[in-house]
């Protein structure tokens, strides 16, 4: 069975109460149980994290490039600045998608740029907690970097 890390950045422990009108009503934790029931439906083990912490999160992201383990990411805030994570991002050795559950070319301008973007495999945005349903059905799909 092949590993995927699911990995959040900032603020996204607190979904279902942070800014709902923009998230949505669910929860972390029905994020985390969404994952990992796509993921046992495809025949994948999701680990599912997050962390406020830029640290935590590059760290994660040397794990799965050394273990070529595939990654659905969503950076959050890191996403537009962050060329920490971006440079972590592009030692991928398996496929990663960036994920947003809102737009962000649909909301404020600075959350148009996404520096992750360019070394990520590809984007999904827009869909709600169901960004992260089609991420893992495209890395289920993919082929290896």
């Amino acid at each position: 069975m092949t590993t995927v890390f699911v990995l959040n950045g900032p603020n996204l422990g607190r979904l279902g109460r942070r800014e709902p009108d923009v998230y949505g009503a669910q929860t972390y934790d029905d994020l985390v149980a969404l994952c990992q029931k796509t993921g046992q439906r495809l025949g994948l083990d999701v680990e599912v994290r997050q962390t406020d912490g830029e640290a935590e999160l590059i760290g994660w992201l040397h794990e799965a490039a050394d273990g070529q383990i595939p990654v659905v990411l969503n950076p959050a805030a890191f996403t537009h600045y962050s060329y920490a994570v971006r440079d972590a991002v592009a030692q991928r050795t398996a496929p990663l998608i960036e994920v947003h559950i809102s737009n962000p070319a649909a909301r404020e301008e600075f959350r148009h740029t996404s520096v992750v973007s360019a070394v990520a495999s590809g984007t999904i945005a827009g869909f709600g907690l169901t960004s992260y349903v089609l991420a893992l059905h495209a890395l289920a799909e993919s082929e290896p970097v």
